[in-house]
Protein backbone atom coordinates (compact mmCIF):
# COMPACT_ATOMS: atom_id res chain seq x y z
CA UNK A 1 0.00 0.00 0.00
CA UNK A 2 1.14 3.35 -1.21
CA UNK A 3 2.18 6.17 1.16
CA UNK A 4 -0.65 8.09 -0.28
CA UNK A 5 -3.09 5.84 0.09
CA UNK A 6 -2.24 5.26 3.77
CA UNK A 7 -2.22 8.85 4.47
CA UNK A 8 -5.67 9.48 2.63
CA UNK A 9 -7.11 6.40 5.10
CA UNK A 10 -6.02 7.80 7.92
CA UNK A 11 -7.52 11.03 7.15
CA UNK A 12 -10.52 9.89 6.42
CA UNK A 13 -10.58 7.52 9.69
CA UNK A 14 -9.84 10.39 12.12
CA UNK A 15 -6.58 10.17 12.56
CA UNK A 16 -4.71 13.30 12.43
CA UNK A 17 -7.57 14.94 11.80
CA UNK A 18 -9.44 14.56 15.39
CA UNK A 19 -6.96 15.66 17.80
CA UNK A 20 -7.31 19.13 15.92
CA UNK A 21 -11.09 18.61 16.21
CA UNK A 22 -10.77 18.36 19.97
CA UNK A 23 -8.21 21.17 20.07
CA UNK A 24 -10.95 23.38 18.18
CA UNK A 25 -13.81 22.67 20.01
CA UNK A 26 -11.56 22.95 23.78
CA UNK A 27 -10.86 26.49 22.50
CA UNK A 28 -14.52 27.27 21.64
CA UNK A 29 -15.73 26.15 25.06
CA UNK A 30 -12.97 28.75 26.75
CA UNK A 31 -14.08 31.60 24.86
CA UNK A 32 -17.80 30.75 25.60
CA UNK A 33 -16.88 30.79 29.38
CA UNK A 34 -14.70 34.19 28.62
CA UNK A 35 -17.38 35.50 27.50
CA UNK A 36 -20.49 34.41 30.00
CA UNK A 37 -18.52 34.62 33.04
CA UNK A 38 -17.76 38.63 33.23
CA UNK A 39 -21.50 38.94 32.40
CA UNK A 40 -22.63 36.40 35.24
CA UNK A 41 -20.68 38.17 38.17
CA UNK A 42 -21.80 41.67 36.60
CA UNK A 43 -25.27 40.64 37.24
CA UNK A 44 -24.46 39.15 40.77
CA UNK A 45 -22.78 42.32 41.54
CA UNK A 46 -25.21 44.97 40.32
CA UNK A 47 -28.60 42.75 40.94
CA UNK A 48 -28.30 39.78 42.95
CA UNK A 49 -25.69 40.69 45.55
CA UNK A 50 -27.91 44.34 46.21
CA UNK A 51 -31.29 42.22 46.48
CA UNK A 52 -29.69 39.86 48.98
CA UNK A 53 -28.11 43.37 51.10
CA UNK A 54 -32.08 44.68 50.70
CA UNK A 55 -33.57 41.41 51.76
CA UNK A 56 -31.23 41.32 54.78
CA UNK A 57 -31.77 45.20 55.53
CA UNK A 58 -35.94 43.99 55.75
CA UNK A 59 -35.33 42.71 59.05
CA UNK A 60 -33.91 45.58 60.78
CA UNK A 61 -34.95 48.82 61.68
CA UNK A 62 -32.42 51.07 59.38
CA UNK A 63 -33.91 54.26 58.28
CA UNK A 64 -31.75 55.01 55.62
CA UNK A 65 -28.21 56.25 57.61
CA UNK A 66 -27.05 56.21 61.29
CA UNK A 67 -26.88 52.78 63.05
CA UNK A 68 -29.06 49.89 63.16
CA UNK A 69 -30.79 46.86 64.80
CA UNK A 70 -32.12 43.45 64.02
CA UNK A 71 -35.71 43.65 64.75
CA UNK A 72 -36.77 40.25 63.17
CA UNK A 73 -40.04 40.07 61.21
CA UNK A 74 -41.84 42.91 62.90
CA UNK A 75 -41.46 45.07 59.57
CA UNK A 76 -43.33 42.42 57.81
CA UNK A 77 -45.93 42.02 60.89
CA UNK A 78 -46.68 45.93 60.78
CA UNK A 79 -47.09 45.66 56.63
CA UNK A 80 -50.25 43.99 57.46
CA UNK A 81 -51.40 46.49 59.82
CA UNK A 82 -50.37 49.36 57.56
CA UNK A 83 -53.77 51.13 56.07
CA UNK A 84 -51.41 53.19 53.48
CA UNK A 85 -49.70 50.24 52.26
CA UNK A 86 -53.33 47.90 51.89
CA UNK A 87 -54.68 51.02 49.76
CA UNK A 88 -51.43 50.81 47.98
CA UNK A 89 -52.21 47.64 46.59
CA UNK A 90 -55.46 47.74 46.22
CA UNK A 91 -55.16 50.74 44.29
CA UNK A 92 -51.76 48.72 42.07
CA UNK A 93 -54.58 46.06 41.32
CA UNK A 94 -57.44 47.93 40.48
CA UNK A 95 -54.70 50.01 38.02
CA UNK A 96 -53.26 46.88 36.63
CA UNK A 97 -56.04 44.85 36.03
CA UNK A 98 -57.76 47.53 34.15
CA UNK A 99 -55.12 48.36 32.16
CA UNK A 100 -54.13 45.00 31.40
CA UNK A 101 -57.96 44.54 30.33
CA UNK A 102 -57.53 47.68 28.09
CA UNK A 103 -54.54 47.03 26.60
CA UNK A 104 -54.68 43.73 25.23
CA UNK A 105 -58.61 44.28 24.04
CA UNK A 106 -57.43 47.64 21.89
CA UNK A 107 -54.02 45.79 20.74
CA UNK A 108 -55.69 42.65 19.36
CA UNK A 109 -58.39 44.92 17.53
CA UNK A 110 -55.18 47.72 16.07
CA UNK A 111 -53.11 44.36 15.40
CA UNK A 112 -56.20 42.47 13.81
CA UNK A 113 -56.73 45.54 11.65
CA UNK A 114 -52.67 46.60 10.64
CA UNK A 115 -53.06 42.79 9.85
CA UNK A 116 -55.48 43.41 6.93
CA UNK A 117 -55.17 44.01 3.66
CA UNK A 118 -55.12 47.97 4.38
CA UNK A 119 -53.19 50.82 2.63
CA UNK A 120 -49.67 52.25 3.98
CA UNK A 121 -50.15 49.44 6.72
CA UNK A 122 -46.34 49.67 7.43
CA UNK A 123 -46.55 52.88 8.25
CA UNK A 124 -49.32 52.54 11.03
CA UNK A 125 -47.35 50.30 12.32
CA UNK A 126 -44.00 52.28 12.75
CA UNK A 127 -46.52 54.57 13.73
CA UNK A 128 -47.95 52.46 16.28
CA UNK A 129 -45.01 52.18 17.84
CA UNK A 130 -43.92 55.36 18.64
CA UNK A 131 -45.21 55.41 22.18
CA UNK A 132 -43.23 52.86 23.16
CA UNK A 133 -39.52 54.61 22.43
CA UNK A 134 -40.42 57.49 23.90
CA UNK A 135 -39.91 58.50 27.85
CA UNK A 136 -42.86 57.96 30.21
CA UNK A 137 -42.47 61.62 31.81
CA UNK A 138 -41.81 63.00 28.80
CA UNK A 139 -45.22 61.39 27.42
CA UNK A 140 -46.65 61.99 31.11
CA UNK A 141 -45.93 65.76 31.15
CA UNK A 142 -47.57 65.77 27.58
CA UNK A 143 -50.44 64.50 28.96
CA UNK A 144 -50.71 66.34 31.82
CA UNK A 145 -51.21 69.47 29.77
CA UNK A 146 -54.00 67.85 28.32
CA UNK A 147 -56.02 66.92 31.01
CA UNK A 148 -55.57 70.19 32.93
CA UNK A 149 -55.53 72.53 29.95
CA UNK A 150 -56.70 71.16 26.63
CA UNK A 151 -59.64 69.22 28.02
CA UNK A 152 -61.51 71.42 30.16
CA UNK A 153 -61.57 74.00 27.03
CA UNK A 154 -62.56 71.36 24.60
CA UNK A 155 -64.87 69.40 27.21
CA UNK A 156 -66.29 72.31 29.25
CA UNK A 157 -69.80 70.64 29.20
CA UNK A 158 -68.55 67.18 30.91
CA UNK A 159 -67.83 68.12 34.74
CA UNK A 160 -65.35 64.76 34.90
CA UNK A 161 -63.05 66.95 32.30
CA UNK A 162 -64.50 70.52 32.88
CA UNK A 163 -63.27 70.05 37.00
CA UNK A 164 -59.77 68.34 35.68
CA UNK A 165 -59.79 65.14 36.45
CA UNK A 166 -56.25 64.82 38.01
CA UNK A 167 -57.75 66.75 41.04
CA UNK A 168 -60.79 64.28 41.80
CA UNK A 169 -59.64 61.76 43.90
CA UNK A 170 -62.44 59.11 42.80
CA UNK A 171 -61.48 59.75 38.90
CA UNK A 172 -57.72 60.38 38.60
CA UNK A 173 -56.84 56.80 38.53
CA UNK A 174 -58.68 57.10 34.99
CA UNK A 175 -56.03 59.37 33.56
CA UNK A 176 -53.30 57.39 34.73
CA UNK A 177 -54.77 54.43 32.94
CA UNK A 178 -55.46 56.50 29.64
CA UNK A 179 -51.39 57.07 29.80
CA UNK A 180 -50.33 53.91 30.53
CA UNK A 181 -52.85 52.06 27.84
CA UNK A 182 -51.58 54.61 25.17
CA UNK A 183 -47.88 53.83 25.22
CA UNK A 184 -48.52 50.12 26.35
CA UNK A 185 -50.66 49.45 23.41
CA UNK A 186 -47.30 49.49 20.99
CA UNK A 187 -45.47 46.63 22.47
CA UNK A 188 -48.56 44.46 22.51
CA UNK A 189 -49.80 45.36 19.20
CA UNK A 190 -46.47 44.06 17.80
CA UNK A 191 -46.71 40.85 19.83
CA UNK A 192 -50.06 40.36 18.46
CA UNK A 193 -48.91 41.12 15.33
CA UNK A 194 -46.50 38.26 15.11
CA UNK A 195 -49.01 35.82 16.20
CA UNK A 196 -51.54 36.59 13.61
CA UNK A 197 -48.81 36.67 10.45
CA UNK A 198 -48.38 32.63 11.89
CA UNK A 199 -52.13 31.83 10.66
CA UNK A 200 -52.58 30.15 7.76
CA UNK A 201 -54.82 32.22 5.14
CA UNK A 202 -56.36 29.13 3.92
CA UNK A 203 -57.73 28.91 7.34
CA UNK A 204 -59.88 31.51 6.89
CA UNK A 205 -60.67 31.21 3.23
CA UNK A 206 -62.05 27.44 4.24
CA UNK A 207 -64.12 29.03 6.78
CA UNK A 208 -65.48 31.80 4.73
CA UNK A 209 -66.16 28.94 2.21
CA UNK A 210 -68.39 27.12 5.39
CA UNK A 211 -70.35 30.27 5.99
CA UNK A 212 -68.39 31.24 9.13
CA UNK A 213 -69.21 34.78 10.25
CA UNK A 214 -66.08 37.33 11.25
CA UNK A 215 -66.72 36.50 14.71
CA UNK A 216 -66.75 32.96 14.53
CA UNK A 217 -63.84 33.45 12.56
CA UNK A 218 -62.11 35.12 15.53
CA UNK A 219 -63.67 32.32 17.85
CA UNK A 220 -62.84 29.94 16.14
CA UNK A 221 -59.57 30.17 14.54
CA UNK A 222 -58.25 33.42 15.36
CA UNK A 223 -57.80 33.59 19.11
CA UNK A 224 -56.96 29.66 19.75
CA UNK A 225 -54.06 29.99 17.36
CA UNK A 226 -52.71 33.37 18.98
CA UNK A 227 -53.64 32.10 22.49
CA UNK A 228 -49.95 31.47 23.07
CA UNK A 229 -48.83 35.46 22.19
CA UNK A 230 -51.89 36.09 24.59
CA UNK A 231 -50.94 34.57 27.64
CA UNK A 232 -47.29 36.23 27.21
CA UNK A 233 -48.89 39.98 26.43
CA UNK A 234 -51.43 39.62 29.34
CA UNK A 235 -48.57 38.32 31.83
CA UNK A 236 -46.42 40.78 30.96
CA UNK A 237 -48.53 43.58 30.94
CA UNK A 238 -50.14 42.77 34.43
CA UNK A 239 -46.78 42.32 36.05
CA UNK A 240 -45.66 45.98 34.19
CA UNK A 241 -48.53 47.75 35.29
CA UNK A 242 -48.44 46.66 39.22
CA UNK A 243 -45.34 48.45 39.20
CA UNK A 244 -46.59 51.66 37.21
CA UNK A 245 -44.11 54.12 38.35
CA UNK A 246 -43.91 56.81 35.96
CA UNK A 247 -47.29 57.54 34.80
CA UNK A 248 -47.99 58.19 38.55
CA UNK A 249 -45.19 60.84 39.19
CA UNK A 250 -45.52 62.52 36.01
CA UNK A 251 -49.56 63.05 36.63
CA UNK A 252 -50.21 63.31 40.16
CA UNK A 253 -47.32 62.41 41.96
CA UNK A 254 -49.54 59.96 44.24
CA UNK A 255 -52.43 62.20 44.91
CA UNK A 256 -54.62 64.15 45.18
CA UNK A 257 -53.60 63.07 49.19
CA UNK A 258 -53.29 59.21 48.33
CA UNK A 259 -55.64 58.00 46.05
CA UNK A 260 -53.24 57.22 43.54
CA UNK A 261 -50.52 56.11 44.98
CA UNK A 262 -49.10 52.39 44.13
CA UNK A 263 -46.89 50.31 45.58
CA UNK A 264 -43.67 51.64 44.15
CA UNK A 265 -44.76 55.07 44.47
CA UNK A 266 -45.32 54.34 48.51
CA UNK A 267 -41.94 52.28 48.54
CA UNK A 268 -40.14 55.33 46.86
CA UNK A 269 -41.65 57.67 49.17
CA UNK A 270 -41.46 56.13 52.16
CA UNK A 271 -37.91 54.66 51.57
CA UNK A 272 -36.22 57.46 50.02
CA UNK A 273 -37.69 60.33 51.68
CA UNK A 274 -39.36 59.20 54.53
CA UNK A 275 -36.53 57.56 56.77
CA UNK A 276 -38.53 54.08 56.18
CA UNK A 277 -35.18 52.17 54.51
CA UNK A 278 -36.04 49.02 56.03
CA UNK A 279 -39.22 48.83 56.70
CA UNK A 280 -40.08 49.83 52.62
CA UNK A 281 -37.41 47.21 51.82
CA UNK A 282 -39.85 44.80 53.97
CA UNK A 283 -42.54 46.19 51.86
CA UNK A 284 -40.61 45.56 48.47
CA UNK A 285 -39.70 42.26 49.51
CA UNK A 286 -43.59 41.01 49.68
CA UNK A 287 -44.36 43.02 47.09
CA UNK A 288 -41.91 40.95 44.59
CA UNK A 289 -43.40 37.54 46.30
CA UNK A 290 -46.72 39.08 45.63
CA UNK A 291 -46.10 39.31 41.77
CA UNK A 292 -44.18 36.32 41.99
CA UNK A 293 -47.30 34.63 42.87
CA UNK A 294 -49.46 35.96 40.57
CA UNK A 295 -47.25 35.29 38.02
CA UNK A 296 -47.28 31.80 38.06
CA UNK A 297 -51.02 31.75 38.76
CA UNK A 298 -51.14 33.39 35.83
CA UNK A 299 -48.94 31.06 33.61
CA UNK A 300 -50.70 27.90 35.33
CA UNK A 301 -54.21 29.17 34.19
CA UNK A 302 -53.99 30.95 30.39
CA UNK A 303 -51.98 27.65 29.51
CA UNK A 304 -53.87 25.62 31.09
CA UNK A 305 -56.43 27.44 28.62
CA UNK A 306 -53.84 26.86 25.45
CA UNK A 307 -53.87 23.16 26.11
CA UNK A 308 -57.88 23.00 25.74
CA UNK A 309 -57.86 25.33 22.95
Amino acid sequence: MSTLTQAVRSTTAGGPRAPRVRSTSKRAMSAYYWMIWPCVIAFAAFHTVPMLVGVFFSFTNYAGYGDWNFVGISNYLNLFRDDRAWNSYGFSFLFAIAATILTNAISLAIAMGLNAKIKARNFFRGVYFVPYILAALVIGFVFQYLFTNSLPRILPGIPLFADNILSNPDWAWLAIVALAVWQGCAFTIIIYLSGLQTIPVELYEAASLDGASSWRQFQSITFPLISAFFTINVVLSLKGYLQVFDPIVALTNGGPGTSTESVTMLIFKGGYAGGEFAYQTANAVMFFIVITIVSLLQFRVLQRREVDA
